[in-house]
Formats: C-alpha cells, structure tokens, sequence
C-alpha cells in the first residue's frame, strides 16, 4: 500500500467501484479529497481525533471552494459545447488537467497536515471516513459502504 496520500488515492480511485462512489458522493456535497484523506489515514490506524478530523475540513472545504469547484464548474459548464468546437474541447481537457492538479495539491496539503498524527491507534475501521463524510454520508450511504468496504480490503 502506498505511503503516500497521493499514491493512495491514484491506487484506490482505480479499484472497481471507488470512482462511482465518489462521483456521487461528491454530488451530494462530499469533498472527495477530504473523503480519500480519511479512508487513508483509517488504512494508517490514525488514532480518530474531532478536532482534528475538523482541522481536515478548515483546509479542504475553502480550497475546494475557491479552487477545486470553480476550475469544475466552469468544465461542466463547457460541455455540451465542447463536443462540437475542437478548440474548446482541447481548453477543456487543460482545464481539467488544473482541476487535477488543485486536487493533487490540496492532498499534498492534508499529507503536510497529517503527517506527525501518530498511527497505530485503537480506531474503528472507516471512523474517518465517516466523519469526513458529513451530510454526504446521509445522503449517500451506499457509496459510502463501497468506499469502506474497498478500504477494509485494502487493509
């Protein structure tokens, strides 16, 4: 398993199932950067902590907001239009390379945040996840389990 937050999430976003999962979650407000933060640090047995499972959120929600969101929401808006005009499906794929790499530096940001949690804690498996998920969680509680089960399969 890669020790990286990073090269986790590029091995676990390819597992059968995970994509789809986080699409939707994401789709009912789930910060998937946050998410694969926290299915992470369960896979490390951090110790499961609110305040810092808060700290997560005070550095993920305003990236996603001013970053991460805008860059998608403006590629979802150039869809439809994107598949007839060449040089705009060509500034869309760019811009979804910056998309990318916004989600790369905001899980290179929650690493740096993490890094000196000690691992090994007495956590229940997915106690992470869960908090992490917030209302998302509530909203989508299948997606949820694929993304805990995947993670204990992991473990």
């Amino acid at each position: 398993m890669p020790s990286d937050l990073w090269s986790f999430t590029l091995d676990f976003y390819a597992r059968p199932g995970v994509e789809q999962a986080c699409l939707t979650l994401q789709t009912c407000g789930g910060n998937v950067c946050a998410l694969l933060c926290g299915v992470w640090l369960d896979q490390r047995a951090v110790m499961f902590d609110p305040k810092r499972a808060e700290q997560i959120r005070q550095l993920a929600t305003p990236w996603h907001h001013e970053v991460v969101g805008p860059l998608r929401a403006v590629r979802a808006r150039w869809k439809a239009a994107a598949a007839t005009d060449e040089e705009l499906s060509a500034l869309r794929e760019r811009l979804k390379g910056l998309e990318l790499d916004a989600e790369r530096e905001l899980l290179v940001r929650l690493q740096r945040l993490v890094r000196d949690w000690p691992e090994h804690g007495a956590t229940d498996s997915g106690t992470w996840l869960q908090a992490l998920a917030g209302d998302a969680a509530k909203q989508a509680p299948d997606a949820l389990q694929i993304l805990r089960r995947v993670g204990e399969e992991l473990a």
